[in-house]
């Protein structure tokens, strides 16, 4: 066959591989699984993207990405989950704390899942070993949770006074037994009296600061929890109408006018399970991924919000803040 032929053969059938290779990332299908909701996300889902782009996948460009929100009611997780599965994704991120995670879990053992876990995700049993995790699932551990006694120290440091420490937490979060366990513990470590507030839901948050300006707490810590975190605007604006100083978990409480927050980057979660979703998308395997520690955690303070409180933060604690907001 002479050159000419050849290419003219050989041309055609070029242009459809080629077609053929486009429709298929094209067509690529991944699952987003939150129990947080869309709108009060929308930051972190930017840093999720950016770790998609360091594969070299966009959504809308080269890949499609199903986003499932249960809006910070965990009962609807399982439903969300198994109508991923039943999309045959190929892989589900999980997002909104080890709910999420465990609810994808449940709903398949063959669909690679890459998670935020803040529970210790061999203890939960999302992983078996973290830095080889056998299985279908790997992503970022945070020890959000863990870190409940720290917090308590550092509103103990701020004011040392304070006769009373209000605790608030979900009931309906998993991990709440233990959260108010290591509150408790830490509590009696400081000589400080502690009172558990309880909501799940947006009806019991009200009924919570009542029962807190009732009992005259000095101070108020917010347990990590997705459903709480996603109501961040709400429990700053109740902390400021109560007048009490409050401790939370992640920067973008301060951000939304909280007094001091101290936990892991969440921004650097989303991107990391964005990277590891990417690269499962490119043919990697969840056994061939470990599952990142957070190690890097931050305190953040607002001093605009402190000055509207009429609290003086101790220069120890300004020295320590990773960022003090003016």
């Amino acid at each position: 066959m002479r050159r000419r032929d050849f290419v003219a053969f050989i041309g055609p059938l070029l242009v459809w591989t080629s077609a053929a290779h486009g429709q298929k990332r094209s067509s690529f299908e991944i699952g987003f699984l939150s129990s947080r909701s869309a709108t009060e996300s929308a930051s972190v889902i930017a840093e999720f993207h950016e770790g998609l782009k360091q594969s070299g996948y966009v959504e809308g460009r080269n890949v499609t990405i199903h986003y499932r929100w249960a809006e910070g009611d965990y009962d609807r997780l399982p439903t969300l989950a198994a109508d991923l599965v039943n999309r045959e994704v190929a892989v589900i991120a999980t997002a909104g704390g080890t709910v999420s995670a465990l609810a994808a879990k449940a709903a398949t053992a063959t669909i690679p899942i890459v998670f935020i876990s803040d529970q210790d995700p061999v203890k939960v049993g999302l992983v078996s070993n973290l830095n080889r995790p056998n299985g279908n699932a790997t992503g970022v551990s945070q020890f959000t949770s863990e870190l409940e006694a720290k917090r308590l120290e550092l509103l103990h440091e701020l004011i040392p006074n304070a006769r009373l420490i209000a605790f608030l937490v979900n009931p309906g979060y998993p991990d709440a037994e233990a959260q108010i366990n290591q509150a408790q513990e830490a509590a009696r470590g400081l000589g400080q009296q502690l009172l558990i507030l309880k909501a799940s839901n947006v009806g019991d948050l009200e009924p919570a600061f009542a029962a807190l300006t009732v009992q005259r707490a000095d101070a108020l810590l917010v347990a990590s929890d997705p459903f709480l975190i996603g109501k961040r605007d709400e429990l700053v604006a109740l902390a400021a109408r109560a007048g009490v100083p409050a401790i939370y978990q992640f920067r973008q409480y301060a951000l939304a006018g909280g007094l001091m927050t101290y936990g892991s980057r969440l921004p650097d979660s989303y991107r990391q399970v964005g990277v590891y979703t990417g690269r499962i998308v490119e043919g990697r395997k969840p056994v061939d991924l470990p599952v990142v520690q957070s190690v890097n955690f931050e305190l953040v303070i607002n001093l605009k919000t402190a000055r509207a409180l009429g609290l003086a933060v101790p220069p120890s604690l300004l020295a320590r803040a990773d960022e003090v907001i003016e």
